[in-house]
């Protein structure tokens, strides 16, 4: 585990040989001019890992995402994809760049049936329309038996599988989580985590921003911890969950295993 601020010399951090398909390199950001949010900010994620970010509530966590996908104003820093610069690049010329977003709520579109509503992820490519079909029904396999229900109709974990089933739909390199078992039930909270690691297996590279620590830490490669506005730890999932400074400061009995 890492203190992101206070690396020590004698401990630099291990250096990938994979390829970095995101880089934020120190962004500063916020809604409102002259508001940051998140100040000198940094995350990496290589090819096929599954990063976590935890952290308190208001320390940034679902503004680095919406940072990465365009939707929160970056004024200082960078943030690249593949090498490119994509910073503040606007979330429909991110999409067709191979960058999908699954937002907490309103991620559905209510009065449209579940097929609707994937038809919606791929708009930009339909003639792919059967081949990604055919993929996100493999890993949610209950949606395609309920291709023409309404989407209004779900359960908050149904909502989400059509959510993300949706953001796959262009066939994204990576894939930005906000909160996916927020609102479930402990069993659908557990099904949701699964899903989340299939996409992640299915060579999709996955950043998922969590409140549930423990279990996000349980299921990613590594995982940063944001408080007020900056990374303050970074480190394997294992060892961030393992870590009694890390436990003691930001995740408290999340950090634990239940008894």
């Amino acid at each position: 585990m890492t203190n992101s601020s206070q690396t020590p010399a004698s401990a630099p951090a291990a250096v990938s040989t994979k390829a970095a398909v995101v880089e934020v390199d120190d962004i500063t950001a916020g809604y409102l001019p002259g508001v940051n949010i998140l100040t000198k900010c940094s995350l990496t994620a290589y090819d096929g890992e599954l990063i976590g970010i935890i952290g308190p509530n208001g320390a940034g966590k679902s503004t680095l995402l919406k940072s990465i996908f365009g939707l929160v104003k970056v004024r200082e820093g960078q943030i690249r994809l593949r090498g490119d610069d994509i910073t503040n690049l606007k979330a429909n010329k991110l999409v067709t760049k191979g960058v999908g977003f699954v937002p907490q709520t309103e991620n559905v579109f209510p009065t449209l049936t579940i097929q609707e509503n994937l038809e919606m992820g791929i708009f930009q490519k339909p003639k792919g329309l059967s081949e990604r079909l055919e993929f996100v029904t493999e890993i949610f396999p209950e949606l395609k038996k309920r291709l023409g229900q309404r989407a209004g109709s779900l359960s908050g974990g149904e909502r989400q599988m059509v959510a993300m089933s949706r953001a796959l739909m262009m066939g994204p390199h990576v894939l930005l989580l906000d909160e996916p078992s927020a609102g479930l039930s402990p069993v659908r909270q557990d099904e949701a985590f699964l899903r989340v690691k299939e996409i992640n297996k299915a060579g999709v590279t996955t950043i998922m921003v969590e409140q549930n620590a423990r279990r996000c830490l349980q299921i990613c490669d590594r995982g940063y911890v944001l408080d007020q506005g900056h990374d303050a730890y970074t480190g394997t999932g294992r060892e961030l969950l393992n870590d009694p400074k890390v436990i003691g400061l930001y995740l408290g009995t999340l950090g634990q295993d239940d008894d």
